[in-house]
């Protein structure tokens, strides 16, 4: 059978992940990475979801291993109200990740050819989701406070039916919208008719500065507000939610019928159980003090091993690093020579949707250990300052 000729016309838009494909790079190598914006493993607090699973299982074993409502647990869905101002539980959908959260918003809001604002660059993930239902793209500049409005009202201007926003510590430049900037938004998307997806999957990971409000709760009527357990419990358990109008929900739950019934309802309990002790409230405090460490050592590191003709983000939170060279030079070559000596990154060609950005990479700090931070930034820096331009 050539199942190629068998594909619907969509499955040609679904392009693989440019992080799986790095991964691909230094299989059988023993590589520094700072590829994958992966959590690290030993903040995973394994004793305590352990104690978690058993008290569910003693106490409510039957419930919790069988179907469940598709909306979600209603204990979970009250807790994830609890945290955004203007939320209820009626308004939370309990999602298999929030990747899964960005499939069903867009299979249910885009049709084939829809223009969707995006920064440039974006979350590639966002970009696959958005990929697979045929959208296209409107690219918004940004700068250090996030996106610039006189952009997003061109992209508005052009039909952009949906925009898509990382307010905390975008993925992948790390740079956080300023309060100014969430009221222009919201203000434009008001003013235009056009709904707001607000991805917050780094939103606890802040170092330093002052909480902002969330897109969401300064306008719950238009935002749709993604959130996730993977950066503040465990990325295993595929564990998210949406939180948006109850009217639209209805539409997002009957999706998700469809795609998987519910999330799996052990997994909910577990987690609830968790976090219905305040347990959550250290484990962030743990994680915070840990990534805000991470990020202070490949900032001294960039510092000390990068030419000065490199820029580099300086992120108030969350996992990331992102770096412009000067215009002429190859991130991707960059890569091939790093790989070569040890070291993998993610070139910045891929976070953008034409055909820019070849001149960036993204750096996560998350994972490596600081001496191993220290020796991968002094690794590139030794390959940037032989690289003429």
């Amino acid at each position: 059978m050539n199942w190629r000729e068998h594909l619907a016309h969509r499955s040609q838009n679904i392009k693989p992940s440019a992080i799986r494909e790095i991964f691909k790079l230094t299989q059988g190598k023993k590589i520094l990475s700072f590829a994958g914006g992966m959590p690290a493993p030993g903040l995973f607090p394994v004793a305590r979801l352990t104690e978690a699973a058993n008290t569910v299982l003693d106490e409510q074993g039957a419930k919790a291993l069988q179907y469940s409502t598709t909306e979600g647990y209603p204990p979970l869905r009250e807790w994830v109200a609890q945290q955004l101002d203007g939320a209820s539980p009626e308004g939370v959908q309990v999602v298999s990740g929030s990747q899964q959260g960005l499939d069903m918003i867009a299979r249910i809001l885009l049709d084939p050819g829809d223009k969707v604002a995006v920064t440039a660059p974006t979350y590639m993930g966002a970009l696959l989701a958005f990929d697979a239902f045929e959208a296209s793209y409107l690219p918004v500049s940004i700068d250090d406070d996030g996106m610039e409005l006189e952009s997003l009202e061109r992209a508005l201007e052009s039909g952009a039916k949906l925009i898509y926003a990382i307010a905390n510590f975008d993925n992948p430049t790390g740079i956080t919208m300023s309060l100014e900037r969430r009221h222009g938004v919201v203000e434009l998307a008001r003013r235009y008719g056009v709904p707001i997806y607000e991805d917050n999957p780094y939103g606890e990971l802040r170092f330093e500065g002052d909480d902002l409000p969330h897109l969401y709760e300064l306008a719950p009527d238009l935002v749709i507000y993604g959130g996730t357990f993977s950066k503040i419990v465990v990325p295993g358990f595929r564990l998210g939610w949406l939180v948006a109008d109850p009217e639209l929900l209805t539409t997002v739950t009957r999706t998700k019928q469809a795609s998987d019934l519910h999330t799996a309802t052990f997994t909910q309990m577990v987690a609830y159980e968790v976090l219905r002790d305040g347990f959550i409230d250290g484990q962030v405090e743990q994680i915070r003090d840990y990534y805000r460490k991470q990020r202070d050592a490949m900032l001294a590191a960039l510092e000390k091993s990068f030419p000065k003709e490199v820029h580099w983000t300086r992120p108030r939170g969350g996992m990331f690093v992102w770096v412009t060279l000067p215009q002429g030079m190859d991130a991707m070559e960059v890569l091939k020579e790093a790989v070569s000596r040890g070291v993998a990154f993610v070139p910045g060609g891929p976070f953008y949707t034409d055909d820019t950005g070849g001149n960036t990479f993204r750096l996560s700090y998350s994972v490596a250990t600081l001496d191993e931070i220290d020796i991968g930034m002094h690794t590139i820096g030794e390959i940037l300052k032989s690289v003429k331009v």
